[in-house]
C-alpha cells in the first residue's frame, strides 16, 4: 500500500474518479472486463474478500487506519485528499471512508454457473440499479444461489447497485445471459423450470407453486411498468402469481422477488 497526497486534480490517476462516469469505466478495457467503483469501507472490504482487485484506492486521511488493515499486504496506490478536494473530484461528499477503483472479474460462462444450483434469479432488462441492488440483497438474504441478468439489465456493479445491495453484488455468483433463444437451453440442460413472476389469467399462485415446487426454480422478474417481455413469457414453463388484496395488482420487483424467494426457498 503506497500513501500518494493528492496536489492536483488534473493527475491523470485521479481520472477513474472523477465524476464517477461508471459507463466509461465500465469500457476501459471492455471486453476483458473493465473497472467498478466500490464505495465504503464495507463494500471495499466484500470486494477484496471477492477476490476483486483494486487499482487504487480515493480516501481522506481520517480513514488510513482502517485502509490500512485492508489493504497491508496489497500493492496498491491510496489517493489521500482534504474532503472538500475530494468533494470536487467526484461531485460528491465522500462521507463512506473511501472509494476504490477496482478491476472487473471476468463473468462466468452460464453453464458453470448453474451446475450447482438450485434457485436463481432471471433479472430481465429491469434498468433501475436501486432495483437491481436491492433484487442482489434479496438474493443473498433469502438463500438463492445465483442472479442472471439479460443482456439489456442495468449493471451490477454500478456504484448504486452495490451500495444498494450493501454490498452483496460482490458475494452473489452472476452472471449474464444470452438472449432468451439461447438461453433457454442452457437453464433446461441444467434441469431448471423456468419461472415468471407475472400477471396472467392461466398463472400458477405462488403458495400452490411453492408448495409442490421442482428441485430446481429459475424465477424470472421483469421491469416495472411493462414487466417481462413477450419472449419471457413465452419462454416460461409456468407463471407464477403472488396474491394480492386491496386492489393492488402488484409490488415492486424487488419486493416481489422477495416474496417469491421466501416462498421458494429450497429445503434441506
Amino acid at each position: 500500500m503506497r500513501i500518494a497526497p493528492i496536489t492536483s486534480l488534473d493527475e491523470p490517476a485521479l481520472a477513474d474518479y472523477a465524476r464517477l462516469t461508471d459507463v466509461a469505466l465500465r469500457r476501459v478495457t471492455e471486453p476483458a472486463g473493465g473497472l467498478y467503483i466500490a464505495e465504503s469501507l464495507t463494500v471495499i472490504e466484500r470486494a477484496l474478500r471477492a477476490g476483486h482487485e483494486p487499482r487504487s484506492v480515493l480516501t481522506s486521511e481520517r480513514w488510513l487506519p482502517e485502509l490500512e488493515a485492508l489493504l497491508v499486504d496489497r500493492d496498491v496506490t491510496v489517493h489521500v485528499g482534504e474532503a472538500g478536494l475530494l468533494e470536487e473530484l467526484t461531485g460528491f461528499h465522500l462521507h463512506r471512508g473511501a472509494l476504490a477503483s477496482m478491476h472487473r472479474p471476468p463473468l462466468t460462462p452460464v453453464a458453470e454457473l448453474l451446475r450447482d444450483a438450485r434457485r436463481v434469479v432471471i433479472v430481465e432488462d429491469v434498468v433501475d440499479h436501486t432495483n437491481v441492488g436491492a433484487i442482489f440483497r434479496s438474493v443473498a438474504g433469502l438463500g438463492a444461489d445465483a442472479v442472471l441478468v439479460t443482456p439489456r439489465c442495468a449493471d451490477p456493479l454500478y456504484r448504486r447497485s452495490v451500495r444498494v445491495s450493501m454490498g452483496t453484488v460482490l458475494q452473489v455468483p452472476w452472471t449474464r445471459l444470452p438472449e432468451w433463444d439461447e438461453a433457454v437451453p442452457l437453464l433446461h440442460d441444467a434441469g431448471f423450470t423456468i419461472a415468471a413472476l407475472a400477471l396472467a389469467d392461466d398463472a400458477v399462485d405462488l403458495r400452490s407453486f411453492a408448495a409442490d415446487a421442482p428441485e430446481r426454480v429459475a424465477v424470472v422478474v421483469g421491469t416495472e411498468g411493462d414487466g417481462l417481455s413477450g419472449a419471457a413469457l413465452e419462454a416460461a414453463d409456468t407463471v407464477v402469481t403472488i396474491p394480492m388484496a386491496h386492489g393492488v395488482d402488484s409490488l415492486n420487483v424487488a419486493a416481489a422477488t422477495a416474496v417469491a424467494l421466501y416462498a421458494l426457498q429450497a429445503r434441506p
